[in-house]
């Protein structure tokens, strides 16, 4: 199977900046959507921003302007810089991936979640 590993959360201040990585680990065949996911405390868990299949990438309209997802193909490394962070952004913010995988049996989907990784912007 493919695992996530997600880094670099922690506090910041309103108008701070950190910067999130995820990088996945298996025998990756492919990767076709790669990209972060959050969670506020009682409520649904929501896109931020994602790598789709066709390479474009989509960022919920909160984030825009603020966060960058950029990737490096050869690590398999997702990688989320988030600017002029608000307390709103309070969350913790997954790594999600698709792709196929190698396996004795051939190839085979995967659909990995990270542990997730707490962001805390105090009011």
């Amino acid at each position: 199977q493919v695992q996530l590993v997600e880094s670099g959360g922690g506090l910041a201040q309103a108008g701070g900046s950190l910067r999130l990585s995820c990088a996945a680990s298996g025998i990756i065949f492919s990767i076709n959507t790669m990209g972060w996911y959050r969670q506020a405390p009682e409520k649904q868990r929501e896109l931020v921003a994602v790598f789709t299949k066709g390479g474009s990438t989509n960022y919920a309209d909160s984030v825009k302007g603020r966060f960058t997802i950029s990737r490096d193909n050869a690590k398999n490394t997702v990688y989320l810089q988030m600017n002029s962070l608000k307390t709103e952004d309070t969350a913790v913010y997954y790594c999600h991936a698709e792709g196929l995988y190698t396996s004795s049996s051939g190839l085979n989907d995967f659909a990995s979640w990270g542990q997730g990784t707490q962001v805390t912007v105090p009011s």
